[in-house]
Parts: C-alpha cells; structure tokens; sequence
C-alpha cells in the first residue's frame, strides 16, 4: 500500500490531502482563523455544576462553555497523591462531590465544539509526543493495541525501564505508539524527555497564568502531518510553500528525524492538488450521491443524530444472475463507504442499508470486507452485523466537524431543510392568507408582494383562482414580482 501525502498550504489554510493508488483517502482541513482545539490545555474555571446531569460547565474562555462529565473527572485515591478513574466495579463519586463552582480547574479539550455543544473536556491530561504519548497523572506503562500481543511484554519492560520511577526523577505513565514499535532506546528517551519538559511548561503556567488561560496548545495540523500521519507506507510528503517546508523540515529533524527524508519541496506550476484531482474529489465528498465504478451508487444523508449510507444497484447488470449482481455491488460499495466515511470524516451513529442478500455467505463475505476497511482507519471504529432489518450499525468516533459541516452552512433559502415548498404550494398559501387578511382588515387594495416564478403562476394557470378571490372580497389584489426573495417568501400589503 503505497501512500503519498500532498500539503497545500497558505496563509489562511493549510489542506492536507492522504492519496493511496491515486485516490484520496483522507482529507485534513485547518483554518488559522478556526483551528481545532483537541490536545489543548487549559485552566478552566467551573461556572455550573448539575447533580441531575451528573456533568459540569467549565469557562474556558471560549465563546461557549465547555462541558465535562463524571466519567471524565479523575477521582484521588486515598494513600496516593495521582487521580484516578473509578475503577470497573468501583461506584463513580458524584461530580457535585468532586467540583465545585468558582472552582480553578487544569482540563484538557477531547472533542472540539460541534454545532451549538461546547467543548467536551477532560482532567485527565495526556501530552502526545512521536512516539509515546504522556500520562502525567498517572503511573501506568502501556503499549499500543495495535502492537502484536507477542511483541508487546518486552517493548513495556523496555519502556518501563527507561521511564524509572518517582525517586530518580521518573514519574509519569507513558502509553508506546504504534510508530514506536522499532525505536531505540536513546528515541524513546528523547521523548521521554521531551514530553515531560512540555508538562513541566504546563505546571508552571498554571501557576503564573490567570483562569481561563491556554496552558498547553497541540501542534498544528502541518507539525500533526509528521506525527500522526506518516507511516511506513508513507512515499512522499510534497508541500507547495517553500517557507513551509523549511519549518516542517526544522521541526522534523528535531522530533521526527526518520519522516525528514520523505519531505519535498513541490515546484510544478500546476496547483498540487491538481495532481490527483483532489478539489474534484472533495466537490463530490459534499453531495448526497457516490457513484460505484460497476454502475452502482450510494445515497448520504447527514442529520444531527446520524449518519445513513444506502447501497442502489442502479445501472448495474454485469452478473450472471440477480443474486451475483447484488453480492458485487455490495462489496464494492463497503469500500467505498468506508473510504467515505475517512473521506467525509462522518462521525457519531452510521446505518448502513446493503442491497438485501438472500444467501448468509454472501452476507459474511460483505461483512468481512467491510470490516477489513473500516480497519484501515485512523480514527476509532466499530461495526455490528446485519440485523433482522438488514441493516449494519456502526459507530465512528467523533472529534471534529464533519466536511461537510467545516465547509458548508444551511441554505438561506431553504433554511437547512433541503427542499422548498413548490410554487403552486405557495401562490396557494398566499390565497388563504389574503382570505384571512379580508376578514380583518377593509383596505383599498390588497398587493402581494412574492417571487418571479410565484408571480408568474399567478398570471398564467392561477389567475382564474385569483381573480375568483378578488370577487368574493370585493377588493382589487395586484402581483410585483421581487427578484430578491426566494420562493416560499412572501409579503401581502394592504393599501
């Protein structure tokens, strides 16, 4: 699996682009003037606790509160200084007994503000470095999951070992990545190091800084390229700002020396994002329809609560049979909806509705593929199988806004809706409305006041109906077409 990472950078937004085999498979967005706040740490203070809720509001000094649940508040344990969550078994302290409001409290962001909820926070503080990431808080060694099991007792001796305990200065838990799997002693110590300056930063702004301060901010998405994103699959990282890739270059030699090499300097005077028709794909990313290669498509409808995906056969009719058709043409689409789910970084609840398999092979073997794909994704995920209704659940955890979200708004015209009442709907709301307006009002003449196509219905295939109105009130009603208003807008003024 050959994997290329192209960075379009400039001053107002940096879009990172993951392409496998010529196709996009991710695509990361950070606006200077929006950037995500996951990773940062902040000195809160508690505006509001609710026992009811079992949660709190902390000011954190964005525009809207942040919010944090009992499950992410760290209890102190008796005989021991760190915090720690209640264990399976163990009953949760309620959090009215843990905070308090006015409260000064060192909270870490999870999940940054979607729609109109606040930042999810937690106290449990970790500090990602390339490749451990740090638990000040607490005193556990671990290992990536993703880490073979029979490789994973020597690499926790090994960090254990370098990571000492509290008398010779250690301290802290650490939690190997998956890219440290084949580090060196003298790697894994730097990290060591470097993480545990970066807390001992954050301890002491906490210290000087006022509440509602940043204390600690992640690295941004061009720094996050280097330690998130590069793999052993990684072929190149191309970038089209010379400045840019001097600063990438800088850092990486620090923190990420092996990715150094892998950095370019693109010069082509086409826009690189041109190379892979990148902006093409990302137009499609934000329709409802994907086309399937075999003539097939998919349907994504987004809403608040979830996310549903439906598989059509459409134009398909390769197979043999009927039965053989449907099997293809689900296979392909678990491909392709999970590279849409990357692609269109969809989080929360997903419903999957396959094309009906008769055959239970045909159903495994489509399971089997699709959570093959969904393995291959970064972010956390889990699939059920087919239920009595046909239907795979799944869910895909969520930490920022959605493409669709981050570049698109509601229409003005149909309000988010995504339709409009038709013409004829509306000339007849008008009708009604007038009839109401007569009732209670003796003016001299009614005027509607609505849109071109509305108007126009009027003149045309509504006028009989207008003019029977006009006699039953007794009162004259004339038509303005208002090029500014959108179809379903309408004024009716009484003169």
């Amino acid at each position: 699996m050959q994997q290329d990472i192209l960075i379009n950078w400039s001053p107002q937004e940096t879009r990172v682009a993951v392409v496998e085999h010529g196709a996009v498979q991710e695509l990361h967005i950070e606006r200077t003037l929006e950037r995500g706040l996951v990773g940062n740490v902040y000195l809160g203070k508690v505006s509001r606790v609710l026992p009811g809720m079992q949660s709190a509001f902390i000011d954190i000094g964005l525009e809207r509160a942040a919010f944090l649940h009992v499950a992410d508040v760290w209890q102190r344990q008796d005989g021991g200084e760190a915090p720690m969550f209640a264990r399976k078994g163990e009953p949760q302290v309620p959090i009215e007994k843990q905070v308090f409001e006015g409260q000064s409290l060192m909270v870490q962001v999870i999940k940054d503000p979607i729609g109109t909820k606040g930042a999810r926070l937690s106290t449990q503080i970790s500090l990602a470095g390339r490749l451990l990431v740090f638990l000040p808080q607490d005193d556990h060694v671990g290992v990536s999951q993703k880490i073979p099991v029979a490789e994973r007792e020597a690499l926790r001796a090994r960090l254990q070992d370098l990571v000492g305990d509290k008398s010779t200065g250690g301290g802290g838990g650490f939690i190997l990545r998956t890219n440290g799997e084949d580090s060196s002693d003298a790697e894994l110590a730097e990290d060591i190091a470097y993480l545990r300056k970066t807390w001992a930063r954050t301890k002491e702004a906490s210290l000087k800084l006022p509440v509602m301060s940043l204390l600690h901010q992640d690295l941004d998405l061009l720094q996050r390229v280097l330690r998130d994103l590069v793999g052993e699959h990684t072929q190149t990282i191309r970038i089209d700002s010379v400045e840019q890739f001097h600063r990438l270059r800088a850092f990486g030699q620090e923190f990420m020396p092996a990715a150094v090499g892998k950095l370019q300097h693109y010069k082509g005077e086409r826009p690189i994002f041109d190379l892979y028709s990148i902006d093409e794909e990302v137009t499609k990313a934000l329709g409802r329809r994907v086309d399937l290669k075999s003539g097939g498509y998919l349907i994504v409808d987004q809403t608040e609560a979830l996310t549903t995906m439906d598989v059509n056969t459409g134009g398909f009719v390769g197979a043999r049979n009927f039965d053989d058709t449907i099997f293809k043409t689900n296979l392909e689409a678990a491909q392709a909806i999970a590279r849409q789910l990357r692609l269109r970084n969809l989080g929360g609840i997903i419903i999957v509705d396959f094309i009906d398999m008769v055959r239970d092979d045909h159903q495994q073997a489509v399971l089997t593929e699709f959570t093959k794909q969904l393995a291959r994704d970064r972010v956390k995920t889990m699939a059920g199988g087919f239920s009595q209704l046909g239907l795979v659940e799944m869910t895909r955890k969520r930490t920022r806004e959605s493409l669709a979200h981050m570049l698109c708004e509601p229409c003005s015209a149909c309000k988010g809706a995504g339709q409009l009442k038709t013409a004829r709907s509306v000339c007849y709301d008008i009708l009604r409305e007038i009839l109401r307006e007569a009732r209670q009002f003796n003016p001299r003449e009614f005027r509607v006041v609505a849109s071109p196509r509305v108007v126009e219905l009027f003149l045309d295939e509504e006028s009989q109906h207008l003019a029977g109105l006009s006699d039953f009130i007794g009162k004259p009603i004339s038509l303005q077409a208002e090029s500014a208003m959108g179809q379903e807008q309408y004024d009716i003024v009484l003169l």
